[in-house]
């Protein structure tokens, strides 16, 4: 993603309100526990997660299911605040 660049819908992260690591701390973290990481992989594992989840919604509800809807769903912050509210009520 280019420098400054952003998403129509804000930036997607893992940390915010709801607490959470952001993505060097996440890195931080695996790297203690012994898997070598940086923060540009700790963000293409999350988003390669969200890739999984997003792509059977994009099958039941968009009727042309390219590969770009996958993507802007995986990375649109709101699709991920909506994952983790659906684990985060799993969880309970």
């Amino acid at each position: 993603m280019p420098k400054g660049h952003k998403s129509e819908h804000g930036y997607a992260t893992v940390s915010g309100p709801t607490g959470g690591m952001d993505y060097r701390r996440i890195a931080e973290k695996m790297t203690e526990d012994g898997y070598k990481m940086n923060h540009a992989t700790a963000r293409n594992v999350f988003l390669s997660a969200m890739r999984k989840l997003a792509a059977p919604v994009c099958e039941l509800y968009v009727e042309d299911q390219g590969l770009e809807y996958v993507e802007k769903a995986a990375r649109d912050p709101r699709f991920q605040a909506g994952v983790f509210e659906v684990v985060s009520e799993i969880c309970k």
